[in-house]
């Protein structure tokens, strides 16, 4: 049995994180939230607009998903959290949470977000795709999943990885 109570799905835009992050909450009967849910209108608006967050941006709106996370025994939460810094506002506090990130080619991604963008007018532009990939920085001690597996399998890799038993 792991001891893991929370997991983060991180990555740039367009790389599954929400679609993985539902489908491991699903498994395990957990609350999922999509960070993306939780924007200011400012930074919705921002990004619409092409241009990318900084920092300031995204300070209230990370130490809002800590909290949430915080506000919940177990939980999914699939985030873009590229930066070292910004993974430690949203670790505060749980000891017990993992990263897993879904990671794949830039032009594999780019297609996604186009794609998504038109079947579902998603803000995030395809243009901000490279600014996300120069952000991220690596998470050593994250569970990495390529892209290219399918959905079921990238599922059950992650819970097996993370030592988690799906509930009867």
């Amino acid at each position: 049995m792991s001891l893991t109570t929370h997991i983060i799905i991180m990555g740039v835009s367009g790389c599954g994180k929400t679609t993985l992050g539902e489908g491991i909450a699903k498994a395990l009967d957990w609350p999922f939230f999509d960070a993306d849910d939780f924007h200011p209108p400012e930074n919705v608006a921002k990004m619409r607009a092409g241009e990318p967050l900084n920092d300031a941006d995204r300070a209230p709106w990370l130490f809002r998903l800590s909290n949430l996370l915080q506000a919940n025994t177990h939980a999914v939460l699939a985030c873009s959290a590229l930066k070292e810094r910004y993974r430690d506002v949203l670790n505060a506090g749980l000891p017990n949470l993992r990263f897993v990130h879904p990671h794949g080619a830039f032009e594999i991604i780019a297609g996604r977000i186009e794609a998504r963008s038109k079947e579902t007018g998603h803000y995030m532009p395809a243009s901000l795709l490279q600014s996300q990939f120069e952000a991220l920085e690596p998470c050593l001690d994250a569970v990495m999943v390529n892209i290219e597996m399918a959905r079921t399998e990238r599922v059950n890799y992650v819970l097996t990885a993370l030592g988690l038993d799906v509930p009867a």
